[in-house]
């Protein structure tokens, strides 16, 4: 069994053999320069622990995996439009860089060579793995307009949010892990608990994120705290902040949310005292910890051996310690 050390090297190698030193030079710049931010590699390494972990080669999914990395960071690019986003992993993003149509078109390029790795699957699956990764680019994309949409609705449920970030997020993780489950040869039962063990990992890093971005330690997480509060991003943290809030409150988060001219600092302060009064982030990681439980009764019930599900457990772990 591979450990997750060497998983991340055939990945970074794999992403360096891509071809992108080609012309024009501001098509394939861009793409180069966002897959060399780095990132978690979350994705393709789920995707080769599962088929591992179900007895296959993780050599016939590498192409997959950079694959739906590739297209992962595609969605970053074109969300970072979206949001009129300027900083992507601490440097400046594509559109700031270079201009919004060199972005779009690159972006564009990124899902056609995604497309071109996935249809790289071992031949007996593809059909299967083109099926499931086209469902869910469909699906990353209805997660994306729900959270569009939530910008100009004022009352969103936190039930609504969670299935917003299923989509948004989880969903592609579930993808990942589910093509090297495929590739593996493992039955259709495997297949669907694994992918629902990624859906409750997905929300749960989802909901991490959240804390991070109001909680995390700047120089760890590596930006700014409160980006989502001065964004007036619905998070799990608004919405439950909102639930609990009584009448002075309410009105309170309700002002801080309709001013813009107040300065971000001021903001960030105000909203996180509302946050603390109401143990936000305790609610938070109580939610964080009921998702990793759920996800970790699942891979238990999965029927192999439990040494072989040893590396997914300790990455599962990880990723709950995660301060980034």
């Amino acid at each position: 069994m591979h450990q997750f050390e060497d998983i991340l090297h055939l990945i970074e190698d794999a992403i360096n053999d891509i071809p992108l030193d080609k012309k024009p030079e501001d098509l394939y710049q861009p793409v180069k320069y966002t897959m060399a931010l780095g990132g978690k590699r979350l994705r393709p390494t789920l995707c080769l622990m599962s088929c591992e972990m179900f007895g296959g080669n993780i050599e016939d999914a590498l192409d997959v995996a950079i694959g739906i990395e590739v297209f992962h960071n595609f969605t970053l690019l074109h969300d970072d439009i979206m949001d009129d986003a300027p900083i992507r992993r601490g440097q400046a993003s594509v559109f700031k860089k270079w201009d919004q149509n060199i972005a779009i078109l690159s972006g564009d390029t990124m899902f056609a060579l995604a497309m071109h790795k996935i249809s790289e699957s071992p031949i007996k699956v593809l059909k299967e793995v083109l099926d499931i990764f086209s469902d869910t680019a469909i699906e990353v994309c209805e997660g994306q307009q729900y959270d569009m949409d939530f910008e100009s609705i004022q009352d969103v449920s936190i039930d609504e949010y969670i299935e917003m970030i299923r989509l948004k997020t989880a969903v592609l993780l579930g993808c990942s892990v589910k093509t090297g489950a495929i590739i593996a040869g493992t039955d259709k039962t495997n297949q669907d608990l694994i992918y629902e063990f990624s859906i409750k990992l997905g929300l749960a890093f989802q909901l991490k994120d959240d804390l991070l971005d109001t909680y995390g330690d700047e120089k760890v997480f590596g930006k700014k705290n409160g980006n989502d509060i001065v964004s007036n991003k619905k998070t799990f943290l608004l919405l439950k902040a909102l639930e609990k809030a009584n009448a002075d409150q309410k009105s309170n988060i309700n002002f801080l949310i309709s001013q813009s001219s107040l300065e971000k600092s001021d903001k960030i302060k105000r909203m996180v005292n509302i946050y603390n009064q109401l143990d936000i982030q305790g609610e938070t990681e109580n939610k964080i910890s009921d998702y990793y439980q759920q996800a970790e009764e699942i891979l238990n019930d999965i029927d192999i051996d439990n040494g072989k599900k040893a590396i997914i457990k300790d990455f599962t772990q990880y990723l709950m310690k995660r301060t980034k």
